[in-house]
């Protein structure tokens, strides 16, 4: 083929793209959520695309090109705790109903469609407890009828409001006590060799009991935040330890249970030594083979700056078969002056937008629901969630985190690959993504004082977009 042929047929092939990007733009929806308004979630009208040559070095442009795509995305959700189901459980049947419907469906709330849930108890559990009798170590006595007063009846019904789908996984904050070098569930310690293999036989068990409730288990987290010795219950490993427990008991014995398909996610603590940890566990073929992921909080790094976003920029880049996964984040230390404080919000745009730009393919949220308390919490750490309930009045109190949250959830649905975005202001944040039924939802947050315009520019198109001052908004493109 002649050079000025190829020539010819590659300009044709990418003038026709961009003509079929053009052509694809019939329908251009804005919703915003802005402080200082009363805007959550409010269609805030619609844009009208004009034909754009080149950008002004003077003016603000967040830049979108659909054909460059990234990692797909597995779901956006919360944890369902103990805390959050008993909280549920004391609500009326018409706010339980409220509350459903509010995380779970779709059309008329934020359509939550990933899930995280404990096992054995955690500091959002009003008791400390485990499923088994003590020095049961063949496990004879397992059983998950504790969980069936409170967290299973909500479990189900979360999954029958998300149209009968809902993906779970499990975490475990500690292994029943004597299983363990302290001899206690609280303060750290350490799983006690001669237990290794009972405690991997006891996610099969927890996954088989759960499946028998109609509780389709996705995956589950090795051990939640391993790295710190926590006054709520908590064990410590190793990356040498959690890699080995892996390779010679989790993995061998979930496969061995016929549950080798359930995903397998190791770290599940702070972005800090995220990398570190995957450096360990990953470059060992035995443990990775086993391995589907890396999880990760938000705790510990957040600075109002990167927050460490470059260690997940990292592990992405230096393992891309691996997956990440954001496990946990919520805004502590509950006080009930600040529940309207607009940095909560700002908190979950920030690390969500950043999160999914640095290659996260899920986001899981802590509690769904607390009380007026900021809990139950049997070690007094207290939380804000999404949603309180005030349990005095039966009111459901909506924060704007949850409205930040639904801004990804809503419009951001599974399957969705994320696409190339770009915005030349630091003060507008941005992330785009090309959903399986090909509506682009592009999501851009403004975190200064001031109201901003910019272009919004796809395929020599460009619209004019007005940014509100502290606001977040997510422009859904047909």
């Amino acid at each position: 083929m002649k050079k000025s042929t190829f020539l010819f047929l590659l300009v044709f092939v990418v003038c026709s793209l961009r003509a079929q990007q053009r052509k694809a733009i019939k329908k251009v929806s804005v919703y915003t959520t802005a402080q200082n308004t009363n805007m959550r979630l409010t269609h805030t009208g619609a844009l009208q695309f004009k034909d754009f040559d080149r950008p002004a070095e003077t003016e603000s442009y967040i830049i979108v090109d659909a054909e460059k795509k990234f990692q797909s995305v597995l779901g956006i959700g919360g944890a369902i705790t103990d805390a959050s189901a008993e909280v549920f459980a004391k609500l009326s049947k018409e706010k339980q109903q409220e509350l459903l419907t509010a995380y779970y469906d779709p059309n008329k709330g934020i359509g939550y469609t990933l899930a995280r849930t404990n096992m054995n108890s955690c500091d959002f559990s009003s008791d400390m407890y485990t499923y088994v009798n003590e020095n049961d170590s063949e496990l004879k006595t397992f059983n998950v009828s504790h969980d069936e007063k409170y967290r299973i009846p909500l479990i189900k019904h979360a999954i029958k409001a998300a149209g009968g789908k809902l993906t779970i996984f499990l975490s475990p904050w500690s292994p029943p006590a004597w299983m363990k070098s302290n001899h206690s569930m609280l303060h750290g310690g350490k799983l006690l060799p001669q237990y290794r293999q009972a405690w991997a036989s006891y996610y099969s068990l927890f996954i088989i009991s759960y499946a028998k409730q109609g509780i389709p288990i996705w995956g589950l987290t090795v051990q939640n935040e391993p790295m710190s010795s926590q006054t709520w219950e908590s064990c410590v490993f190793t990356a040498e330890e959690e890699r080995d427990f892996v390779k010679n008991y989790l993995g061998p014995s979930l496969a061995e249970k016929g549950l080798g398909d359930k995903k397998i996610v190791v770290w599940d603590h702070n972005r800090d030594f995220m990398f570190q940890w995957a450096n360990t566990i990953f470059n060992d073929p035995e443990a990775a083979k086993y391995i589907w992921g890396i999880g990760y909080h938000w705790y510990e790094t957040w600075k109002g700056g990167d927050m460490q976003f470059k260690n997940e920029q990292l592990v992405s880049a230096s393992f891309p078969q691996k997956n990440l996964l954001f496990t946990e984040g919520c805004n502590d230390k509950f006080n009930i002056k600040n529940i309207d404080d607009w940095a909560h919000g700002e908190r979950y745009g920030f690390s969500m937008i950043n999160d999914f730009n640095n290659g996260t393919v899920g986001w899981t949220d802590w509690n769904i629901l607390l009380d007026e308390h900021g809990g139950p919490n049997h070690v007094a750490n207290y939380c804000f969630a999404p949603v309180h309930a005030n349990l005095q009045t039966g009111a459901l109190i909506y924060t704007n985190a949850y409205y930040y949250l639904g801004h990804f959830s809503k419009f951001i649905r599974p399957g969705a690959r994320r696409v190339a975005c770009s915005s030349n202001k630091d003060q507008l944040l941005s992330a785009a993504f090309l959903n399986p039924d090909g509506k682009l939802a592009v999501v851009v947050m403004n975190k200064s004082d001031e109201k901003l315009s910019y272009h919004l520019w796809i395929a020599d198109k460009a619209a004019e977009v007005n940014s509100l001052p502290h606001s977040i908004s997510t422009i859904v493109i047909e």
